[in-house]
């Protein structure tokens, strides 16, 4: 099967439960092409444990939930080590996070020592347990949900743990016409979500992600990008520019937006269209911007709109 024809597929399975929320979709599955991790910031009750869901069941992955509370140990994350009474030997007992889809739920309201646990593993793609690397599935997908309004009894993630999410998304309400439509699919007796069937297997997944950094991105394009980064070093509404983890992400998820669109090389619209996303939840606004109501969106979109766009590539 054609790498588009398949991504064609997922797109359409996933949305058979998610109405109306394609770009949330796409931006999820770039994540995943990039083997990267979501964040995804709203309110509660507008999708985003389903999307998850509908993902795994989609690609025919295993799935886990782990409800992030302040009680919430890293053991019960990586797992642990314990000794077989009968046998005398150590076993270990694998924790949540040993899943190729992984939904982590709010995972602001658990003590920072915890988060760290998951964010490692996130970075190395590994656990180690009482001295013993466990690797972890492949392919492998953090969905991290936070509620963006709610501050009471909740550890919000330091800035260089923000910088390990790949892309941060936000589902947003339904229009009208869009809830009608998901009350009409969850009005029967049979919930969207379990009739899924797989459309992808993990090995096509892993195919697909080796398939991202074939596609050519040329001088002027990487130019681009390292002016972008270093322009927000610059801007004074920000305390903290990108770092080069995020240059490097820009340019990954540039690369997944062109094979989305069936182009084997990136053109400076793949850059724009994956900036936001990419970069925002990475920067660090200033005590005087947030003063004055300026987000990280606005700072970007100026960045952006101020760097020069390459002509020739």
């Amino acid at each position: 099967m054609e790498p588009l024809e398949l991504i064609d597929r997922l797109m359409e399975n996933v949305s058979r439960v998610i109405v109306g929320k394609e770009e949330a979709i796409e931006y999820a599955l770039t994540a995943l092409l990039c083997r990267g991790h979501v964040l995804m910031e709203d309110v509660p009750g507008v999708g985003k444990t389903t999307l998850a869901a509908s993902l795994a069941r989609s690609l025919g992955c295993s799935f886990r939930r782990i409800q992030f509370t302040p009680d919430l140990m890293p053991s019960d994350v990586t797992g642990y080590t314990l000794v077989n009474m009968r046998t005398g030997e150590s076993e270990f007992r694998e924790g949540a996070v040993m899943s190729q889809i992984l939904l982590a739920d709010e995972i602001n309201r658990t003590s920072p020592k915890t988060q760290s646990a998951l964010l490692e593993a996130m970075e190395e793609g590994q656990v180690t347990v009482d001295g013993v690397t466990h690797p972890l599935p492949t392919p492998f997908l953090v969905l991290a949900t936070q509620n963006p309004g709610d501050f009471v009894g909740t550890y919000p993630l330091p800035e260089a743990q923000m910088d390990r999410f790949f892309l941060r998304i936000a589902l947003g309400y339904p229009t009208v016409e869009q809830e009608m439509d998901v009350l009409e699919r969850y009005s029967g007796t049979v919930k969207p979500l379990e009739t899924l069937q797989p459309v992808c297997t993990a090995a096509q997944v892993t195919a697909l992600q080796e398939m991202v950094g074939t596609v050519y991105c040329s001088a002027e394009v990487r130019s681009y990008v390292a002016h972008i980064t270093a322009a927000t070093r610059q801007e004074p509404a920000l305390q903290l520019g990108l770092s080069t983890r995020a240059a490097i992400a820009l340019v990954r998820g540039a690369q997944a937006c062109a094979m989305l669109q069936g182009r084997d090389y990136i053109t400076p619209e793949d850059v724009q269209h994956m900036a936001l996303p990419v970069c925002c939840h990475r920067l660090v606004l200033s005590p005087e911007a947030r003063m004055r109501g300026i987000t990280a969106e606005q700072v970007m979109g100026g960045v952006m709109r101020s760097t020069a766009v390459p002509v020739r590539l």
